[in-house]
């Protein structure tokens, strides 16, 4: 899809800028309005306030206007060069404004910056419609395409056109003005509704806490989880007391190890409840509008549902293919869940409980099973993964498969926030790939979760080189005391998937900043971060990273080996609350027709029709829903985790079928898979790599669902 289309979407998984243009220096302090003079050409994010912010975008929209008008005013005949290549170039101040006001809003969402959010949405989402419903530029964009057999383009080009022309035909540029009207309606309402989908869920989260004033009530939780709620209830004034949150290195500790079940379930359900409490912060009401917006859209441009819309650009192509992947991974992971439960309800049982699995118990009780089936208890681990080891152990992989090198910038250096680390990235033969932003923990202006964008996407401009910035945001467990951030695996896999992402925008190797990076479809934008989870987990790769932070001591074999046994265990229960999760965002969009929704009856209806067990709640209820209701995203594309899945197993089969560091495996989806950005059909791109189509069986054995 087109830049100037994208901007509008606010996506927050991905956020793209170009090099900073040569703008006309301006009076006042604005720091957008002058070239950036900054080391790498970073944003100079110790100048950028909140008020710069629109008055940037007022500008940048005026000079992406002039561009476009030139571009349908040149008297010269369409051609690639004047129409196809100009379009892309165009708009660059304000791709660069917006993707430090869109990556900011996610990772540090001040006051100022979440004040102007409304405003800000409404008035891309009019740039945007300006822009991709103008029938004079489409002419123009039409004129090349009719030709384009004669063109003599290259692979990159043509796939530039394509996209091109294909953007601007599912924008509706063909549709009548009566049309494009009620479109323009629709698209700007969808921008106010995902903000205020977004701001909800962050204040939600913020606004819930559960308050331990007795020490007797943190009976089974380890030490750091203990101190880690100590310094939360220090920070919030309420010293002497302990205070834990819904996020979930807060939250995960606690339903693991705290005894006290009705304190287990106060946190759970204040974890589940949001954006679902009938007050000003329910979101309800925004996901009845969402999904009905989204058909009538859907409608609009000639599609049944929105999903149809969706997928036409994906790998899948077509809801059927996606339920076939999703219904027979479901009918393997479910019996699994069952039998996990089974286990849990026998050691209740066993010690005398007196009641049945509920939700709120699955992870004490998950715990106690792998406990007793593995004797692994993840306070043991934790000590091995100080959050810097895991960090370097992700670069040494990348070192060892392809050379790269890291640098930490540790002078002064423009930074988007105090907590951020910053390192230069460089080729084995020392020429400069990028800049990489790191930032490891929550903060109440940051949303939940974890993701990889760019503050500026790689591309050539007039033989230039324009290196990427890239930031990778997490959520990972805090310092506590003189205790550094201890991760859990999962946490630490976490950072070697966003690793992934990130590795995928510094391999770029691309023309067009509009198809470098991860400008894929999203069911394939997984594969480059999933299948670096696999180095993660590997015992020879992780004997090399994980170190004990107090000792230097390497991870024991037996806990390796503890790790390694215990690697399917749980997968009953993650794949099964994924799947769910994934089918209910199918469902809601592939309805055909707008009308009312009753959002919790028409969650619980389905999830109960497909035969979810009770004791399991989708990985996401509706109402903090992120991924599909926050912005366009992965609208009808959170199964694109378990698709991308399918790929990473299969892909690092390759590797297992040589070695880990196989160094020709590893060139060849460098330059298959992390250079070609969005220039190659996705399907195309795996084949050149793998030599044929993926097939599930790595998966299945990788999740024990053979």
């Amino acid at each position: 899809m087109r830049q100037f289309l994208l901007l509008s979407l606010a996506m927050v998984f991905a956020f793209s800028a170009c090099q900073s243009p040569q703008k006309t220096e301006q009076s006042g302090e604005n720091p957008f309005f002058s070239k950036y003079d900054t080391p790498y050409n970073v944003p100079p994010f110790d100048k950028i306030e909140a008020e710069h912010y629109l008055p940037a975008m007022e500008k940048a929209m005026a000079e992406h206007k002039q561009e476009v008008d030139a571009i349908i005013n040149n008297s010269e005949v369409a051609t690639f060069e004047n129409t196809i290549v100009a379009l892309d170039d165009a708009g660059k101040m304000l791709s660069e404004v917006m993707s430090v006001y869109y990556s900011l809003k996610s990772a540090h969402g001040t006051e100022g910056i979440m004040k102007i959010a409304p405003e800000v949405g409404k008035k891309m989402s009019a740039h945007s419609d300006d822009i991709s419903l103008n029938p004079a530029l489409f002419e123009r964009v039409n004129t090349v395409y009719a030709q384009k057999a004669e063109l003599g383009l290259n692979g990159e080009q043509m796939m530039l056109l394509e996209d091109t022309y294909k953007g601007f035909v599912r924008s509706g540029v063909s549709l009548p003005e009566d049309k494009k009207a009620e479109l323009r309606e629709i698209n700007s309402r969808l921008s106010e509704l995902y903000n205020s989908f977004s701001t909800n869920v962050l204040n939600e989260t913020n606004k819930f806490k559960l308050v331990i004033d007795n020490e007797a009530d943190l009976a089974g939780l380890p030490e750091s989880a203990i101190l880690g709620a100590a310094e939360t209830a220090k920070e919030m004034d309420m010293e002497g007391k302990w205070v834990f949150t819904t996020q979930k290195p807060s939250m995960l500790p606690f339903l693991s190890y705290a005894d006290k079940r009705e304190l287990r379930e106060k946190l759970y359900k204040g974890y589940y409840m949001r954006g679902n409490n009938n007050d000003e912060l329910d979101n309800k009401k925004n996901i009845e509008e969402i999904v009905n917006l989204r058909i009538k859209r859907a409608n609009l441009l000639g599609y049944e549902t929105y999903a149809d819309y969706v997928l036409e650009e994906r790998m899948s192509k077509t809801s059927d293919k996606v339920y076939e992947l999703l219904e027979q991974l479901w009918d393997r992971a479910l019996p699994v869940a069952k039998k996990e439960r089974a286990a849990m309800q026998a050691i209740i049982d066993r010690e005398k409980g007196g009641f049945e699995l509920q939700s709120w118990d699955w992870w004490y009780y998950a715990e106690k099973v792998r406990q007793e089936k593995y004797d692994l208890d993840e306070s043991e681990v934790r000590p091995y993964f100080e959050l810097n080891n895991v960090r370097d152990g992700a670069f040494a992989v990348a070192t060892k498969l392809w050379g790269l090198q890291f640098e930490e910038i540790t002078t002064e250096f423009p930074k988007p926030h105090a907590d951020a680390q910053v390192f230069k990235v460089t080729e084995a033969d020392g020429s400069h790939k990028g800049i990489l932003y790191m930032d490891w923990h929550p903060r109440a202006t940051k949303k939940q979760g974890a993701w990889c964008g760019a503050f500026r996407k790689q591309s050539r401009r007039g033989g230039e080189e324009i290196p990427p910035v890239v930031t990778i945001v997490c959520n990972f467990s805090k310092p506590v005391g003189d205790m550094p951030a201890l991760l859990s695996f999962d946490e630490a896999s976490t950072l070697f998937h966003e690793f992934g992402h990130g590795l995928h925008q510094l391999f770029s190797d691309c023309t067009y900043q509009s198809l470098s990076g991860t400008s894929v479809p999203r069911d394939f934008v997984e594969l480059p971060s999933q299948i670096m989870e696999n180095w993660a987990g590997d015992p020879t790769v992780m004997k090399e990273y994980a170190r004990h932070y107090k000792t230097g001591e390497v991870i024991p074999d037996e806990l390796v080996k503890k790790l390694k046994n215990s690697g399917q265990f749980n997968q009953g229960f993650a794949t099964t609350e994924y799947l769910a999760a994934a089918l209910l965002d199918m469902n809601y969009h592939t309805q055909k027709e707008a009308k009312a929704i009753d959002v919790n009856q028409f969650e619980e209806d389905y999830l109960k029709s497909i035969g979810l067990i009770p004791e399991i709640i989708s990985r996401y209820k509706s109402t903090y829903f992120m991924h599909i209701f926050a912005s366009s995203g992965y609208t009808a594309g959170y199964y694109s985790y378990i698709w991308s899945g399918v790929l990473d197993a299969d892909a690092f089969e390759a590797f297992k079928e040589t070695s880990l560091y196989d160094q020709a495996t590893a060139k060849s989806f460098r330059e298959n898979i992390l250079e070609r950005g969005g220039t190659v059909d996705a399907m195309d791109m795996y084949k050149n790599f793998r030599g044929r189509e993926p097939k599930i069986e790595a998966l299945l054995r990788q999740r024990g669902l053979e």
